[in-house]
């Protein structure tokens, strides 16, 4: 793992309305980080809340205790094998 800043690669360059450079400013300066690095984060973040990983929202969904019952998951899984009997004609 690296840690410390990050090696950059490409170099892009954006025409941006005063509004959202103000924004980009204001939120460098808040976090105490460069505007490339909002920018990375922002996009980071976007990313993540449009193709959530399922492993994390499985473990979420674990610790926040909302799932099924030892009875109510075993009675879903007599369902299903008794589904799969009447599918496979035994």
């Amino acid at each position: 793992m690296y840690y410390g800043m990050a090696i950059m690669t490409h170099r892009t360059t954006f025409a941006l309305d005063d509004a959202t450079v103000t924004r980009i400013r204001r939120l460098a300066a808040q976090w105490q980080v460069s505007q490339a690095e909002v920018i990375r984060r922002v996009v980071a973040q976007s990313d993540a809340a449009t193709h959530p990983d399922p492993v994390a929202m499985l473990n979420a969904l674990h610790r926040a205790g909302e799932g099924l019952t030892a009875a109510d998951a075993e009675s879903y899984l007599t369902t299903v094998r008794e589904d799969r009997k009447s599918w496979r004609g035994a």
